[in-house]
């Protein structure tokens, strides 16, 4: 596969996996990609514990499916991210970023327009909308045959020092390395982000992995293979827009937005 290709078809998986366990020279080719990705004075900074251990696997999807369930039920998941919320292809075709819900249950479609609203909090607690999403997280992180966590050595991520940037930057790299390299194997990769999301859930996360002192845990990831016919959750949003080279580029200064460069072939539409 070609990189280029395989960039742009980089996504998260939203869906299921197959149950299929995860190949270990496959697990092994992910870290090697990983780990050839550039770090400052070849620091290599990240670490990574893999377990496909059922209970450890179960429990954090337990503390995942909760704590969804909670961030949705008390409003702070949707008041820190609403700007990132789009209920219409149209907004999505303006504004080329956030997550369109482009799937949603019948009864909820006609209050899209209070989503981010009082009232429409109260509406969806009252159809369980949080328990119905907090559930359905459990069950995807419960399927996945594989849970990836990306660590950073303390002694260089260092907050408040120069290091700590180039550490992050590094981690970032060596990730999207990763993520590009389940497009050539066949497998799905989603970010599992809902215990940062809740004081005090992802200290239960770095107990059951028993992560040393020196070491601090950045993300936890599902990964597995998936399947050809994927079946979308209930509730489910798209975010295949990139926006155009005129929204993010500029020519000399920034007082130039780059003109010309919209309708290329190869732009960032997919």
């Amino acid at each position: 596969m070609e990189l280029f290709d395989a960039i742009r078809r980089r996504r998260t998986t939203n869906g299921a996996f197959l149950p299929d366990p995860v190949r270990e020279e496959h697990q092994r080719l992910l870290i090697e990609m990983a780990g050839r990705a550039p770090s400052q004075l070849n620091s290599q900074p990240w670490r990574f514990v893999i377990t496909e251990d059922r209970a450890t696997i179960e429990q954090i999807a337990a503390i995942s499916g909760a704590s969804m369930t909670e961030a949705m039920s008390n409003g702070t998941f949707f008041e820190r991210y609403k700007r990132y919320f789009r209920f219409s292809k149209r907004e999505m075709e303006e504004r080329r970023d956030g997550m369109l819900f482009d799937r949603l249950p019948a009864p909820l479609r006609p209050f899209t327009s209070q989503a981010m609203t009082p009232r429409g909090q109260r509406l969806m607690n009252s159809l369980k909308v949080p328990q119905t999403l907090g559930e359905e997280n459990r069950r995807l992180v419960a399927g996945a045959p594989l849970l990836l966590g990306v660590m950073l050595d303390r002694a260089e991520h260092r907050p408040g020092e120069l290091s700590s940037f180039y550490s992050l930057f590094s981690m970032g790299a060596a990730m999207e390395n990763l993520w590009l390299s389940t497009v050539e194997l066949g497998l799905g990769i989603q970010f599992i982000s809902f215990p940062m999301e809740v004081p005090g859930q992802w200290e239960r996360i770095v107990e059951l992995f028993k992560v040393p002192d020196e070491l601090e845990l950045m993300a936890v990831y599902r990964i597995g293979y998936v399947p050809e016919e994927a079946r979308r959750p209930r509730i489910d949003w798209s975010s295949s827009e990139r926006k155009r080279p005129s929204q993010i580029v500029f020519r000399d200064t920034c007082e130039t937005p780059q003109l010309g460069w919209d309708d290329a072939p190869g732009d960032a539409r997919g």
